[in-house]
């Protein structure tokens, strides 16, 4: 009773938690793909150059920018020296242009350094932000030396050392560097389009998804497609009940659990008090007098073990939440109802003990 107890109320908790993520995080990002319409052939990026300011003057929007992943031909990869050179090489790690309001959209958690901003992106400095992982791989330490990567022949200096950002986890395992200076040294994006990240206050992601493409280009809102934040409430419902489904089914197994811990004591007391019964079967007792006997027991125990566990599994929740600095959910109705369930998982657990103890002949369990 005490884990049935403490796995719904860690469940509720659990899923208390889940809604306050859903709405930090899911419920405030919003993307805009770059799809040029019927055009797409003759416009590879559809985004204006100013595309950041204009996202950002929308009400409600925090910060916005543009992304894509740099095409690289064979021959072109990661390295701490020049091709050729003695150095250390990232294969596979991908290259992505990006505005400086992509990375402040992503939420990025600085190792050392800083993002490149403005500046760099208006006089196309040839800068890189990169992830702690990447930095390793390099061999990139410290960012006092003013280290650099670079891609192919062509040096990017490091500013920047990203710990970890609150969207597009992937920019940990890239090497982002302005998007004018992508633009200047690779053209434009060619093999995916051209993206934009906008983080949003609470509340304001369906309006920035609608408005976005008129605020990018008036003249021509279908070269744009919005993908907004999936509705919170039903999302994180649809995943609330999943999880409550997947721990119900564990509390039911902790239930099986102790009703086999309580027929197994209840068919040993039956073995060892097996002159008892003789006794009362000898003095008159019958055999439904033997059964109501250890199906009350069983009943007893099971109805004691409702009372203690709620409390223990009550304790639990209190200190997990605790420890863990959420608010602890507990339905009244299962710790109410702790008591009659174990009464009722007893009864159902003494059922078999008390029919071996009603069919033992009287003469046997006196010889014994």
């Amino acid at each position: 009773m005490a884990a049935f107890i403490a796995v719904l109320g860690l469940t509720g908790t659990a899923s208390s938690q889940i809604d306050a993520r859903f709405n930090r995080l899911t419920a405030t990002e919003v993307t805009v793909e770059d799809t040029g319409g019927d055009e797409a052939d003759r416009v590879p990026l559809a985004f204006p150059r100013d595309a950041d300011t204009r996202i950002s003057r929308l009400n409600g929007a925090e910060a916005a920018g543009v992304y894509w992943k740099v095409r690289l031909t064979p021959d072109q990869s990661v390295r701490s020296a020049p091709a050729g050179a003695l150095g250390t090489t990232a294969p596979q790690t991908q290259v992505v242009a990006a505005s400086p309001g992509a990375l402040a959209a992503a939420g990025p958690h600085l190792a050392e350094g800083r993002t490149f901003d403005a500046y760099h992106d208006t006089h196309r400095q040839q800068v890189a932000v990169i992830g702690a992982a990447t930095a390793r791989r390099l061999g990139i330490t410290t960012l006092r030396t003013q280290p650099a990567v670079f891609i192919g022949d062509t040096p990017f200096t490091v500013i920047g050392v990203l710990e970890d950002v609150d969207r597009k986890p992937d920019l940990l395992l890239s090497v982002v560097i302005p998007r004018s200076s992508a633009e200047q040294i690779w053209g434009p994006p060619s093999d995916e389009r051209a993206k934009m990240l906008v983080s949003t206050r609470l509340g304001a992601a369906q309006q920035i998804a609608d408005q976005a493409p008129w605020a990018l280009r008036p003249e021509h809102p279908e070269y744009f497609k919005t993908i907004p934040p999936p509705d919170p409430t039903s999302l994180r419902t649809a995943v609330g009940d999943d999880l409550g489904q997947l721990f119900l089914l564990l509390a039911a197994v902790s239930l099986v659990i102790g009703s086999v811990g309580i027929a197994n004591t209840t068919l040993v007391a039956v073995m060892e008090r097996t002159g008892e019964i003789g006794l009362r079967r000898a003095l008159g007792a019958r055999g439904a007098h033997i059964t109501v006997q250890f199906l009350s027991e069983s009943a007893a125990l099971g109805m004691l073990g409702g009372v203690v566990g709620a409390s223990l599994g009550a304790l639990t929740v209190v200190a997990v939440a605790f420890v863990r600095e959420w608010t602890p959910v507990i339905e009244p109705w299962t710790v109410a109802a702790a008591p009659a369930l174990g009464l009722a998982t007893g009864l159902l657990a003494g059922l078999y003990p008390a029919w071996r103890a009603a069919r033992i002949p009287p003469a046997e369990a006196l010889r014994r």
